[in-house]
C-alpha cells in the first residue's frame, strides 16, 4: 500500500481524504496541512521520506514542492478548472445579488478566469486581477484586495488561498473563494490511483546490483597465504549475504572480487542505507575502494546491462559512490547523498544532438552538466564549479563549455576577480 501525503490548507486536506476512503485498499492517505503556501517546503523536506506520493491541493504548493525536491514523477497536483471558478462566482452572485460587477481575483494565472467568463458569456464590468507565483506572500495578496476595497475600486473578493480569505472576511470584505470542486478532486484521486499501480509494477522491475572489490588481483597479490586470501572471501561473502537476506535476493559470485545480487526495484530502493553500510564493511574488511552499479530493466538481461554501465560511470568517476541507471535511461550518481545527481544520456531532440556532434560533446556530460545547474539552482556557473562538483579535470571543464558556446548551447555573461593573481575567471551560462 502506498503512503500519500497530502499537503494543502487545513479544509482542503479534510475534503481530499474523505473522497480518497473509496482507495483505502491501495492508498494510505497522511494529512500535511498548512496555514501558508510557503510551509510546504519545509513540509516536503521533513516528510519525504515518509512517503511515496504527495499529493497537493493545487498547483501552487506543487511549484514549491518541485523547487524543493525536484521534478518527479511522486508529485501530484489538482489542477483546478473552470467548474471552481463558477462555484465561487455564484456564491458571490447569490450572496451579493450582483454578478461580477467591481471585484478583485487573485489568480496563479488568467487562462482558466478568461476561458471560464468567456464560455457564459460574461463581460466584467470592473475587474482586478493579481497573478501570483511561489514567490508571492499571503500578506501581498490581503493587502492587494484590501487597498482596492477600502478605496471604494472594488465591493467583493475572489482568492484562491484560505488564509487570505479569513484575513478578508476578518477584516469586512466580502470575498468568496476559488476552491477545487469534488469533481475535480475525484478526477485527481483516479490519477493518483493510476500512478500508484504503475509505481506498484515499476517497483516490482528486476534490480542487478554489481558489487566490485577494485584491483583484487593486488589484494591477492599482497596475500600471506593462500589461507589468508580464503579467510577474507569467506568473510567479504558473509557481508553480502547478511545485505542480500535483507533485499530477499540472490547473491552470485563472479570472481576476482566481483559480485552479483538480484532482487527488485523497490526493494533495493528501500535499502539504500543498508547499502551504502555494506560498502563500507567491504570497504573496511578489503582495505580496498569498492564501486557499485545498479541497473533497472523489465528483464533481467536489460537490467543487467544496465548494471554495466552504472559501475563502469562509478569508475570513472574520482569519489566512486552508488550509481544507478534506470530502464528510461536516467541515470543517477551518487545515490542516497546530498550531491545526489540524476541525468539522462538519452535526447530525443535531433536538431540538439546535431550541435553536441558537432560540438563533440556527449549527451551523457551535457545532461551531466544541465543537471547539476537545475539541482544547485544556479542561474550561472564557472568553470571551477564543474570541477569541483562533477569532478571533471579543469581542461576537460574547459574544452566542454567553449565548444558548447560555440554551438550556441551556453554563452559568457561576465568574469569574476580572483583573490589570487591571474586572469579573472568567466562566468557562464546555459540557454
Amino acid at each position: 500500500m502506498y503512503k500519500i501525503g497530502v499537503v494543502g490548507p487545513y479544509s482542503s486536506v479534510e475534503r481530499i481524504i474523505d473522497l480518497g476512503k473509496e482507495y483505502a485498499s491501495i492508498m494510505e492517505f497522511k494529512a500535511y496541512p498548512y496555514e501558508d503556501f510557503r510551509e510546504t517546503e519545509k513540509i516536503v523536506s521533513t516528510f519525504n521520506k515518509d512517503v511515496d506520493v504527495w499529493f497537493f491541493s493545487g498547483q501552487i504548493s506543487y511549484m514549491v514542492a518541485k523547487n524543493t525536491v525536484g521534478l518527479g514523477e511522486n508529485l501530484v497536483y489538482i489542477d483546478h478548472t473552470e467548474s471552481g471558478i463558477y462555484k465561487s462566482l455564484l456564491h458571490m452572485g447569490y450572496f451579493q445579488k450582483e454578478f461580477l460587477s467591481k471585484v478583485s481575483i487573485d489568480e496563479i494565472t488568467t487562462t482558466h478566469l478568461e476561458q471560464a467568463l468567456k464560455q457564459i458569456d460574461i463581460t466584467p464590468k470592473e475587474m482586478y486581477i493579481k497573478n501570483f507565483d511561489i514567490n508571492s506572500t499571503t500578506e501581498e495578496l490581503i493587502a492587494f484586495h484590501l487597498d482596492l476595497w477600502k478605496s471604494g475600486k472594488t465591493e467583493g473578493a475572489l482568492t484562491c488561498f484560505e488564509a487570505v480569505y479569513l484575513n478578508l472576511k476578518e477584516a469586512g470584505v466580502p470575498t468568496y473563494r476559488i476552491s477545487t470542486t469534488d469533481m475535480e478532486i475525484r478526477q485527481s484521486l483516479r490519477i493518483l490511483a493510476e500512478k500508484s499501480r504503475t509505481f506498484y509494477f515499476r517497483d516490482t522491475q528486476i534490480g542487478v546490483q554489481i558489487i566490485e572489490i577494485e584491483h583484487f588481483e593486488k589484494i591477492f597479490e599482497k596475500a600471506k597465504s593462500s589461507y589468508h586470501l580464503q579467510f577474507l572471501e569467506i568473510k567479504l561473502k558473509e557481508t553480502l549475504l547478511r545485505f542480500c537476506e535483507l533485499l530477499e535476493g540472490s547473491l552470485v559470485e563472479k570472481g576476482n572480487g566481483r559480485y552479483f545480487i538480484f532482487s527488485t526495484r523497490g526493494t533495493i530502493e528501500s535499502k539504500i542505507k543498508d547499502l551504502k553500510d555494506t560498502v563500507f564493511l567491504l570497504s573496511n574488511e578489503s582495505n580496498a575502494t569498492v564501486t557499485v552499479g545498479i541497473g533497472y530493466g523489465q528483464t533481467l538481461h536489460s537490467a543487467e546491462i544496465n548494471a554495466q554501465r552504472a559501475i563502469q560511470l562509478s569508475k570513472e568517476k574520482s569519489e566512486k559512490g552508488i550509481v544507478i541507471v534506470q530502464e528510461d535511461g536516467t541515470m543517477i550518481q551518487s545515490v542516497g547523498e546530498e550531491k545526489e545527481l540524476r541525468f539522462s544520456y538519452r535526447i530525443d531532440d535531433k536538431d540538439f544532438m546535431e550541435k553536441l556532434k558537432k560540438a563533440k560533446i556527449s549527451v551523457k556530460n551535457y545532461n551531466k552538466l544541465y543537471a547539476l545547474v537545475k539541482r544547485l539552482k544556479l542561474n550561472d556557473f564557472t568553470i571551477k564549479d564543474l570541477t569541483t562538483h562533477l569532478y571533471w579535470d579543469e581542461s576537460n571543464a574547459r574544452r566542454i563549455v567553449v565548444n558548447l558556446c560555440e554551438v550556441n548551447l551556453a554563452e559568457i555573461i561576465g568574469e569574476e576577480s580572483s583573490s589570487s593573481r591571474g586572469r579573472p575567471s568567466k562566468i557562464y551560462r546555459l540557454k
